[in-house]
């Protein structure tokens, strides 16, 4: 198990020794290994791209770089622009690669799947790590499908910088705003490349538009692209006035020409970078005291005479200071702008050490790592991809699972410390730091790193094996793909015995069901598709319980009185309460079982079956006859939620869903009258080029389908992206028919 351990980035001064280069992943070897067998699965370090001259490094440097040389990086974007094929590049003039592969033809690195390579889309994030003019960057392409979000967020958590990839004829997207929300959520400094420039309808002065009023970032111009659509050349380097030109005879990108501009030769393409350029240092200038201090001194009459050194030092700072965003501009397919993005990478996005985690702090250079993803191999069992904060993993050494309190074994979001004694150590020194500064955070709070926060699935189906007796099989397949996808839910219908996937969309039901074949061998059966709706109550009600029973010569006796009743706040799990004559003398043991029988009572609600939300559970009376068992206790407590939630008025909570549907003027009228059948709200309509962007909400048992039914309105030519905004209730004469059309089934059934 510990060999199996995927290192990945450091950033403590102590541990500069550590071997990160081992974080690239076996699968992605393996997937190699089948498509290009020519290619070298380890990288020559014995010239490293773009050293210059006879610079020659030390065996120690190259394989343990320094700190400040190591970039920890993730690519991330809507879905379809441009993600995965730039990663290609990037591996392909960093020397990783010896050929361009190309996500059409199903021969990228990072798309390994089978399912991704069919697709042609990215459904789980990839790690590789490669070198690029003396400095070490581990990467990840993560995926833009909404309903792999998740894969997008574990591995934000662990990542130091980012490079959010858009469609330049297309700008902020709906999958874009995701994926930037969860990288300011977590504190990441990030850059901007302005893809497909060479596509018709790209426009660079509408994508930074967009990135200013969407984003409500501050873009920092450090490009100017030179020409668009079929006309995109090449990019001029506003921060040192130079031109950078890709020749039609380099078909792969490799040569380029980096030309000064010239008053003689290019006097109106300098004028326009001059400006620019004074644009960009007064803009950084305004962000950075030291900076600013710079320009008003020394060069306060000329900027030309800025040294660009000055001024890249400058946006490096602002970067990392998230107050503003580089933007540079290219064309990943047409091989033009991927080497000074590789510059930029390097040169503005942080290094580990240019991180500060508060938590370092406890642990005073002992290990400290983040299990951020687990992967099931048949040969080698779970590979554990682990961010390390401080301290060193070495081969078969143990490690400690403060999360699950034990040793080897690891999940998604546990923290890993090197033993039990030394997170102790560390939760004592949090303990008197937190005492000096009157925290009331608990032993558990100080020590565990952030995790991912797993969203609610939003369908479920049935799930059946061939026959009874592969359902072992079964339930080890959504053992294994459960613990690598934590966004995946397994449960047990209670009335039918069946296995039910609950899931993030149609899409992801069907990658896991395709995944159950292919990689276990299983043929299964899958019910249909169902909307995972929430229930909850209008009015508070009141109630009592006995449970009066005897086991063998043991009687157990409890009743229970309690209250339930609708809170305003959106609230997934009941809020618990207490009155004081009940908290007084409760034992810790009978405490857990009340609330192990509150929890259980509100998975099922009376209406459909599904899980109550938004209530509060105050327990105004308990009496327990000496000898009763805590389960006992866990049955009576929900039996008598059960009566009272029967009692209470019930409403239905169904998912509502933000919805963007990028269409042809030409088809606006029929996909507007359609969303209205599907009870949908239409907030705006904004104009993007020659399309038109609808955006509202509609909710999303209407929305079944509705891939199918938009391509049939529009001849294809309309896109559409789902979020989950949140629930709603139901108005009744949807929510009887509902009711009606299940009764119905379960009839039938």
């Amino acid at each position: 198990m510990f060999s199996n351990l995927r290192k990945f980035g450091v950033n403590h001064k102590k541990i500069s020794i550590l071997h990160v280069s081992n974080m690239c992943c076996s699968k992605i070897k393996a997937s190699l290994k089948r498509l290009k067998p020519y290619m070298p699965l380890g990288r020559s370090y014995s010239s490293l791209p773009g050293l210059v001259g006879n610079d020659i490094k030390s065996l120690h440097s190259v394989i343990s770089p320094p700190i400040a040389k190591i970039r920890n990086i993730g690519i991330m974007a809507h879905i379809d622009a441009g993600k995965t094929t730039t990663t290609e590049r990037i591996l392909y003039y960093s020397g990783y690669t010896r050929s361009l592969g190309d996500v059409d033809d199903g021969d990228t690195v990072t798309d390994f799947m089978a399912q991704e390579r069919e697709r042609g889309i990215t459904i789980q994030s990839a790690a590789v790590t490669f070198d690029w003019k003396g400095y070490r960057v581990n990467l990840i392409d993560t995926p833009g499908h909404v309903d792999f979000t998740l894969e997008v967020e574990r591995c934000l958590r662990v990542l130091d910088g980012a490079v959010a990839v858009f469609d330049a004829s297309a700008g902020v997207e709906a999958q874009t705003l995701t994926v930037w929300r969860q990288a300011d959520k977590h504190k990441i400094p990030r850059i901007c490349f302005l893809n497909k420039m060479d596509k018709t309808g790209a426009s660079f002065k509408y994508a930074v538009e967009s990135i200013r009023e969407k984003l409500k970032a501050k873009p920092l111009l450090l490009q100017l692209p030179l020409g668009e659509g079929k006309a995109f050349k090449g990019v001029v380097d506003v921060v040192s006035k130079e031109k950078l030109l890709w020749n039609r005879p380099s078909e792969d990108g490799k040569d380029f020409e980096r030309k000064p501009l010239l008053e003689t030769s290019d006097a109106e393409l300098l004028k326009a970078t001059a400006e620019a350029r004074n644009d960009l240092i007064e803009q950084v200038a305004d962000l950075d005291d030291e900076f600013a201090d710079l320009v008003l001194g020394e060069f306060s009459e000329n900027f030309d005479l800025l040294p660009t050194e000055k001024l890249q030092a400058a946006i490096h700072r602002v970067t990392l200071a998230q107050t503003a965003v580089p933007v540079l501009c290219g064309s990943a397919l047409k091989n033009k702008g991927v080497q000074p993005l590789l510059d930029a990478i390097t040169m503005y996005l942080p290094s580990p050490e240019d991180r500060n985690y508060e938590f370092l702090q406890w642990y005073k250079g002992d290990l400290c790592a983040l299990a951020f993803k687990v992967l099931h191999d048949k040969q080698r069992g779970p590979l554990v991809f682990m961010r390390i904060y401080s301290g060193m993993i070495k081969p078969q050494s143990a490690i400690y699972n403060i999360n699950g309190n034990c040793t080897e074994r690891t999940a998604t979001g546990d923290t890993i410390a090197s033993s039990k004694s030394s997170a102790l150590a560390a939760a004592r020194r949090a303990e008197r730091e937190g005492e000096k500064q009157h925290r009331q955070n608990s032993e558990a709070e100080r020590l565990l790193l952030a995790g991912v926060e797993i969203p609610e699935p939003v369908f479920f189906c049935t799930i059946e094996p061939p026959s009874v007796a592969r359902q072992p099989d079964l339930d080890y397949a959504l053992k294994c793909l459960q613990r690598e996808d934590p966004s995946l839910k397994v449960k047990l219908d209670p009335d039918s015995g069946q296995t039910v996937l609950c899931g993030m969309g149609e899409l992801h039901i069907e990658i896991i069901h395709d995944r159950i074949k292919r990689e276990y061998g299983l043929e299964t059966y899958l019910g249909p598709l169902q909307v995972a709706y929430r229930e909850t109550i209008l009015n508070a009600v009141r109630s009592t319980d006995t449970l009066d029973r005897t086991l063998g010569d043991k009687r157990h006796l409890v009743t229970v009185e309690l209250e339930v009743k609708p809170i305003e706040t959106s609230s997934v799990t009941p809020v618990i309460k207490y009155a004081p004559s009940v908290s007084e003398d409760l034992p810790k043991v009978s405490q857990e079982a009340i609330e192990n029988g509150i929890h259980s009572a509100c998975l099922q609600g009376p209406l459909l079956g599904s899980p109550i939300q938004d209530v509060a559970i105050t327990l105004h009376s308990l009496i327990i006859h000496p000898g009763t068992s805590t389960t006992m206790i866990s049955a009576c407590v929900s039996r008598c939620i059960q009566k009272a939630l029967k009692k209470a008025d019930k409403q239905v909570l169904e998912p509502l869903m933000n919805l963007e549907v990028t269409v042809m003027g030409d088809y606006l009228s029929p996909v507007l009258a359609d969303l209205a059948q599907r009870r949908g709200t239409i907030q705006e309509i904004q104009t993007r080029q020659e399309n038109k962007i609808v955006i509202g909400f509609v909710p999303l048992a209407e929305i079944m389908g509705y891939s199918t039914v938009l391509r049939t309105l529009t001849s294809g030519s309309a896109t559409f992206a789902l979020e989950l905004c949140n629930y709603q209730a139901m108005n009744p004469q949807d929510q009887a028919t509902l009711l009606g059309r299940r009764s119905g089934l379960n009839q039938g059934l």
